[in-house]
């Protein structure tokens, strides 16, 4: 999930992007013009999940909006959807025709309605980042071998069950080391489920939580802001690269419009539209470059195999 924070945590899925087809309007047979993705200017949605909970997060939708318009000539439109399931849903009922999904959500999307990865953000030039669990130096966990010894007496906080990095890749490792199946089987002391990454670190300073699973490019960007110092915490964890957070469109989309939709993202450079996603940039993606995420959440019971 992506990468939700504290701010957003009841709101933290904005939107959807309505794109309609490029060029003229294709004639069907019959003389009625053909609607759908890529066939005429009618508006084509686009699910958002804000990277940030702080800044001018409408004004720079506002801008994504007008680099669209300009570079696909068709209308857009925002939309506001409550949660991650929301945009899943939309997708697999055809009420979005793009969304910016979580890794995890993404493959969920992928297997009920087919959506197909089509950009993935950058962060400083790489389309990959990790999950990691963490926990404070004074602690006196410094190892995972330490975390099996004290898992009774420790509370361990995931972020958004629905989270790639803050909940699903954390539980694979820790049902390895046979300290966790689900909330109600583990070994902890108490599983808590703090609905993003900021909350979680919060919970792990403040001493709420002793461990916890948190996306790296969050537990950075709180480094930067102040909110933690990573020199009080100590990484006893991290996943193997996982491939950042993807934009997919419906499995019937236009080729053509799939081109210009990359084209367009591609070209952004407005730090504004980066910063509300937490990108250096934009570059392009395929379904398969999420087929370790669908094994990951194959293996946990959250996809049927």
């Amino acid at each position: 999930m992506k990468r939700k924070f504290l701010g957003f945590t009841v709101f933290i899925l904005v939107a959807a992007i309505l794109l309609a087809g490029c060029g003229q309007e294709k004639a069907a047979p019959g003389g009625k013009a053909e609607t759908g993705p890529g066939t005429s200017k009618q508006e084509f949605t686009i699910g958002i999940i804000p990277q940030q909970s702080q800044g001018a997060v409408k004004t720079a939708m506002d801008k994504l909006q007008e680099v669209l318009q300009k570079n696909l000539n068709r209308p857009v439109k925002i939309t506001v959807y409550p949660d991650y399931n929301g945009v899943v849903e939309a997708m697999n009922y055809h009420k979005v025709d793009m969304a910016y999904f979580g890794p995890l959500t993404f493959v969920v999307a992928n297997q009920k309605s087919g959506a197909q990865a089509i950009i993935a953000e950058l962060i400083n030039g790489d389309p990959h980042y990790q999950s990691y669990i963490i926990t404070r130096k004074d602690s006196g966990i410094a190892s995972l071998d330490d975390l099996k010894q004290k898992a009774a007496q420790s509370t361990f906080a995931f972020g958004d069950p629905e989270s790639t990095s803050g909940a699903l890749f954390p539980s694979i490792e820790l049902k390895e080391l046979g300290l966790f199946t689900d909330k109600n089987n583990h070994k902890f002391k108490q599983v808590v489920y703090t609905g993003s990454h900021d909350a979680t670190a919060l919970a792990i300073k403040q001493g709420n939580a002793q461990v916890g699973g948190i996306d790296s490019v969050v537990f950075g960007i709180l480094d930067k802001k102040g909110t933690i110092h990573a020199d009080d915490f100590r990484i006893l964890w991290q996943s193997k690269k996982l491939f950042e957070y993807p934009w997919a469109v419906q499995k019937d989309t236009d080729p053509a419009l799939i081109k210009q939709i990359q084209d367009a993202f591609i070209s952004i450079k407005d730090p504004e539209i980066l910063d509300a996603f937490g990108a250096s940039g934009f570059t392009t993606a395929k379904t398969s470059d999420f087929d370790d995420i669908k094994q990951a959440a194959e293996s946990m019971g959250r996809l049927v195999k």
